[in-house]
């Protein structure tokens, strides 16, 4: 009796192994959701899309004296551009998640990359403070709608094969970020125009004998074209981008949108909404790490290590550009690897090379060995969040978004509570204290969500599994026929 039994859990636990890759596949993997060409072309436009995200939300840096002396303000009192934006992010979000789960997706992603077109075409025609947030908060509705839905879309599309995908789609975004002060600097030459205006920006009479001049007048062409011409050139490309994701939009029909939100009604994990809040936490600990690093660390190696802007520059650089390189290698890393096995990794990288920076906050040496490190560890964190959460449970438009919001309080909230702690305390090492904590936090998260995702299919498993062993039995020995 034994021997059997142990006879059908094996069978069980066969029909239990090969059931999950079938059953967790969403319909738009196999052919009946259309064919391999149209997901590999839908795939390239996200991807496209998404390097046009980074190059617009990136391209605001280099091009912010520029806009700020347009606008006829100071750079320090133009601080409400970045708050409109990140609010507008937030907000969009939200929107975005909400209607990605009600209308077509494709109508929704190039709507969302008209309203980034015509924001970018507008931005540098902007002659007042107000009209300008107010082109930045337009443009980070867009941003989080287009954030929000590319994710899900991806994994929408590929299912269980996306982890790669969607650390492409990432990529493409690091990608654009890493491009857009090239574009800015180089191709247009913007820069030579930021050093022009420099005294400009920095003469308040000045301004205030311009501001006057120019007060009757919301929108005009700017006196430097080449900042009407950076932002136009960015702004047409997005328009391209709309116009090949509107594309998909005539081959989608309401009965492969149904099927598709029934699947992912059936894998609904029991537990969804504590790893939801998990993940929120640990995007929220991690995204605003990195922006915390990649905002202050300028600041502190001229300051607290004493070396030269050059330098600190430098260090700046090879930061975003491991982070850049780091994520490109993980689309290949991604097709080995499980997204927790990455998830690990990252943690184990981050962890290290954060405490390497306490530990020797003043040796030069360290510091840029500890910044490569800690930007290649950041790199593939945030995709592979995503890929290993739609393991356990669908994400759909309204968990993407939750998500989300997680990262952008991360980016308003973390930096800013290390800046006022920097200023209370300038001879700490603040900010490296903040990404070890952030590092101590997302390790200490990640087993504990892997813990409550696996639980709940362990106890499936074993009920499964049972049931199986007593068919087996029934059938075996006749019973059940005589019932």
């Amino acid at each position: 009796m034994e021997s059997r039994m142990s006879g059908a859990a094996a069978v069980g636990q066969r029909l239990l192994q090969a059931e999950p890759s079938e059953k967790n596949r969403l319909p738009v993997v196999s052919g009946s959701r259309g064919g391999r060409a149209l997901r590999w072309f839908t795939t390239m436009v996200l991807n496209a899309a998404f390097l046009g995200m980074g190059v617009s939300v990136a391209v605001l840096g280099p091009t912010f004296p520029d806009l700020a002396r347009n606008v006829n303000r100071n750079l320090s009192s133009l601080s409400e551009v970045f708050v409109g934006r990140a609010l507008g992010y937030m907000g969009g979000s939200v929107v975005g998640g909400v209607l990605f789960d009600c209308m077509n997706h494709f109508l929704l992603l190039g709507m969302s990359n008209l309203f980034i077109s015509a924001g970018l075409y507008l931005t540098p025609l902007c002659k007042t403070a107000a009209s300008l947030t107010a082109m930045m908060s337009v443009t980070g509705v867009s941003f989080g709608i287009l954030d929000a839905g590319g994710n899900v879309l991806i994994l929408d599309l590929w299912g269980d094969k996306g982890a790669p995908h969607m650390q492409a789609l990432h990529f493409s975004f690091a990608l654009g970020a890493f491009l857009a002060p090239l574009l800015a600097k180089l191709a247009w030459g913007t820069a030579a125009s930021a050093q022009n205006h420099t005294e400009s920006d920095s003469d308040p009479l000045m301004l205030n004998q311009s501001s006057e001049a120019a007060s009757d007048s919301v929108f005009a062409v700017p006196d430097d074209l080449t900042l009407l011409w950076t932002y136009a050139s960015i702004g047409t490309y997005i328009l391209v981008v709309s116009v090949f994701l509107f594309a998909p939009f005539f081959k989608k029909s309401s009965k492969q949108e149904k099927a598709t939100a029934s699947a992912q009604v059936a894998r609904r994990a029991k537990n969804h909404w504590a790893l939801l809040c998990l993940l929120f936490l640990f995007f929220f600990f991690y995204v605003g790490a990195e922006v915390t690093y990649s905002s202050f660390i300028f600041s502190f190696a001229t300051t607290h290590v004493g070396m030269e802007e050059s330098e600190a520059a430098g260090l700046n650089s090879i930061f975003w550009g491991t982070f850049a390189a780091c994520r490109g290698l993980a689309i290949f890393f991604a097709t080995l690897l499980q997204p927790g096995t990455m998830i690990v990794l990252c943690n184990i990288g981050s962890l290290t090379s954060s405490l390497f920076l306490v530990l020797f906050d003043k040796n030069p040496l360290c510091l840029w060995i500890a910044t490569s490190v800690y930007g290649a560890s950041m790199a593939a964190t945030f995709p592979s969040g995503i890929s290993w959460i739609e393991q356990y449970t669908t994400l759909t438009g309204k968990s993407a978004a939750f998500i989300l919001i997680g990262a952008a309080l991360g980016v308003m909230a973390t930096p800013a509570l290390s800046g006022i702690l920097h200023g209370h305390y300038p001879d700490l090492p603040v900010i490296l204290y903040t990404c070890l904590g952030s590092a101590v936090f997302t390790t200490i998260l990640f087993p504990v969500m892997y813990k409550l995702a696996t639980l709940p299919l362990a106890r499936k498993q074993k009920k499964s599994i049972n049931s199986e062993g007593q068919k087996f039995l029934l059938s075996s020995s006749g019973l059940q026929g005589r019932k």
